[in-house]
Order: C-alpha cells, then structure tokens, then sequence
C-alpha cells in the first residue's frame, strides 16, 4: 500500500513541479486568443449572420443583459472605441460581476485613462479576496487573476496556483472520482470558461485530471435536454432538463447552448465534439436575443465540420457520473427517461413527470434496453427480455445478489448514481431477483 501510494504521488508532485502559474502574455488574454479573433473579425469582413445579429443589437442600443461583455467583444472586433467607453464606464458603476469586469478590463485596456485603469484593478482586488467553492466563482476569480496579472506582485501566481492543485484537483477532482456530484449543471458553462483561460494562458489541460469524466461530458451535455423544444420569439430553444417546478427558462436553455458551443471550441477533433457541432449547427436554434446572440457569435464556428448526433446511441450511460438518459427516438415526439444526481423523470407527450424516489414507473423499452425503476431499493423482482436491462434508483456503489432463473447467484455493483445494468444474450425471457447484501 505503501508503494502505491508513493507511486502515485510523484508523479502528482513532478507535475505540480513542472507547471508554471505566472501570467506574462500580452492583453488580451481571457478567452479571446488571437485565433478566435482572427475568425470573429473574419466573420464580421463576411457579414455573417451571427455578426450581423449581434452587430444590430448593440447598433440599435439593444438593452444588453451582460452588457460589459458585449460592449468589450464589440470594441475588439470592429475596434469601436465608444462601444470600449460604454463598457468601462458600466464596469465603473455599481456592478459586483467579477467576470465582466475582468473582461473589460483585459479587452479594453487600451481607452482606459490610468485613473479608470487603477479604479477597475481597485474594485477586482477586492472582489479577488473571497475564496469560494463553487465552479462559477472560481472561474471567474480565474479570469479575473489572468487579467489584472501584471498588476499583481506575483503575475496571478497564487490564486491560480491554488484554484488549480488545491480546489480543483484537491477538491473537485476527488468528489468526481468518488462517484459524487462534482460541478452543478448551470455551472457547466463558467467551467468551461476556466478551462479555456487556464490553458491558453498556462498550458494546463485541466480535464487531464479526470479524462472519463471530460470524455463523456459532451454526449452527456446533448441527452441532458427533453426532446421537445421551446419556442420564443427570437428563436427556438433545445430544454435542459431541470428538477423545479415552473416553466422552462430561457436563460437556462441559453447557457446550457453556450456551454455545448464551448465544449466544441475547447477541443474540436473529439469524436463527441463532433456529434455535439452536429447538434448545435441549426439555424432554427441559433441565439438572436440580447443574451445569447453575444455567445452565439462569440463560440460558434460555423466552419467546423460535425457529425449527425442521430448515429449516437439511444441509451446514454455513464457508470462514473451515474447518469442514464435515454429516448425512443431522436424525434420530437418521442419518451424519454433520465436518471441524474439522484432524480428521475419521464418526458412523454410534451410534459415532463418526476418521479419521487422509491416510486416505480412503468418500464420503457428502447430498442434492445429496457429501463425501469426499482421498486424497492434493498430488493426487487422482474422479468428481463431485452438484451440490456437497467435497474434505476438503487443504492449507489452498493453489491446486489443477482438471481436469474436457472442460473447461478452472482454479485453486481451498481454504479455512481445506483444503477444496475444487466446484459443478456439476444432472445431472453427470464425471471430476475436482486437483493441488496447486508
């Protein structure tokens, strides 16, 4: 035990040894690398759609739900300088948004008179001081430490050292690897943001620490929606799923596209990255309000190739996080059932049904799966007659006696999220009993 232990540990610490935390490029350095601003101003010399878009919005005085943001992507692609005015003005006023005001300060730095210059940095030093632990948070005290870099003794040095080997491989990591709910869902997307911060600036992959997880991410992203899209009035809507009650909102749905069309950018050759491009490039779909048409213009690249998500497989499991989603079809009528972070629900008939724990639901057949909900946590029976079979909302990480008829008593572990998935040769019709071991 002694020597795995020692053995995993100096590899950790060469890495640790090896990775530098300082910040010394040049401005702009949070997001907007060279090579996406080359393809954004390329987009605005073509006219674009998404251009064009985002171009009438903040032309026509478009109220701007994150207006720091807009304003600042607008100055450095059409290189407006009262479009820069505006959004250091804003950031100067009594906004408390640490990421925004870390991107105005990086983008627009050179309209900065040295008074503003030295009230922003004031006003991001004292946002950088709290220590949180959620992944929104921590992103953008990432960007924001990688913007004001030069203005800090140690170029950013400690804080990203410390969200790095100390919040996310010390904490984050460790909760993924445990089966446990790392990074909340509407958390996705200020995620990505940090990856793509972190690597552009440090050359740090931060998914190298949990390739499974990171592997699986993007399909998961693409099952997590029910099936039936939302119309609005300036574009139509793919719903992630959610577990309150009420309506869906449309800020959700926008963050939730904004993070697809970020996984893509973060790493575009991913066989997953290109069913998910797929999925994204449709223009009924494209963002035109005021807060996403910015992230609409600002991620997607209409230029890279994606494949056709209807060749992903109509079961999705992921024994690491334990999520299950799975669908009839990937038409927009079609029942879908989804097992994540502890909750279950069916979509069927354009409603969505959740369904309390314990609660059994009707079994839903999926080519050659079928899916069922456990009718008692500890023991449940069944008959089995689909080559796949799997047992929702069981105890997580637990050891089941499995007794098929006519055959041996064996032992299975559920996964993550309290899944059991069980595998039969084509034709079968058997009785099934499982039975929590003490």
């Amino acid at each position: 035990m002694l020597l795995l232990w020692f053995a995993t540990l100096v590899p950790a610490l060469a890495q640790s040894a090896d990775e530098d935390f300082h910040i010394y490029s040049d401005s702009p350095r949070v997001l907007l690398t060279k090579q996406r601003l080359r393809l954004l101003q390329r987009e605005r010399s073509r006219q674009s759609m998404r251009w064009t878009q985002f171009d009438t919005l903040i032309s026509g005085g478009a109220p701007m739900p994150e207006p720091g943001f807009a304003w600042a992507l607008y100055y450095q692609v059409a290189k407006d300088d009262a479009a820069a005015k505006k959004a250091v003005e804003w950031a100067l006023g009594e906004t408390q948004d640490l990421r925004q005001l870390a991107l105005v300060f990086d983008w627009c730095a050179p309209v900065m008179t040295k008074a503003q210059s030295d009230r922003l940095v004031a006003k991001i030093e004292k946002a950088l001081a709290a220590s949180p632990d959620d992944a929104k948070r921590q992103s953008a005290r990432t960007l924001a430490a990688i913007a004001i870099a030069d203005r800090l003794p140690d170029h950013g040095e400690a804080i990203l050292r410390d969200i790095v080997l100390k919040w996310w491989r010390g904490t984050v990591v460790k909760r993924i690897e445990s089966g446990k709910p790392a990074i909340a869902r509407e958390h996705l997307y200020a995620l990505y943001e940090m990856l793509h911060a972190i690597r552009d600036n440090l050359k740090i992959d931060l998914r190298d620490s949990a390739p499974s997880y990171f592997k699986n991410l993007p399909v998961d992203e693409l099952a997590g929606h029910y099936p039936s899209p939302l119309d609005a009035p300036e574009n139509e809507y793919r719903v992630p799923v959610y577990v309150r009650n009420g309506e869906p909102d449309i800020a959700e749905a926008t963050f939730s596209r904004a993070t697809e069309l970020a996984m893509v950018a973060y790493d575009d050759n991913a066989l997953e990255s290109q069913f998910l491009q797929g999925w994204l490039m449709q223009d009924r779909f494209l963002m035109r309000g005021g807060l996403g048409a910015v992230y609409e213009f600002f991620w997607a690249n209409p230029y890279q190739p994606g494949l056709s998500y209807f060749h992903i497989p109509l079961v999705f499991h992921d024994g690491a996080t334990g999520h299950v989603f799975a669908r009839t079809s990937w038409d927009e009528d079609a029942t879908w059932i989804g097992y994540f972070d502890g909750h279950l629900q069916l979509f069927r008939d354009g409603h969505i049904e959740t369904l309390r724990s314990g609660v059994a639901t009707k079994p839903v057949r999926i080519g050659d799966a079928l899916l069922m909900s456990a009718e008692n946590r500890d023991a449940t029976k069944f008959r089995a007659d689909a080559e796949a079979v799997f047992v929702l909302n069981l105890v997580p990480k637990s050891h089941y006696d499995v007794e098929i008829d006519e055959e041996e008593l064996s032992d299975v572990e559920t996964d993550a999220g309290g899944t059991l998935v069980l595998a039969f040769p084509e034709g079968t019709n058997t009785g099934v009993r499982i039975r929590r071991r003490p």
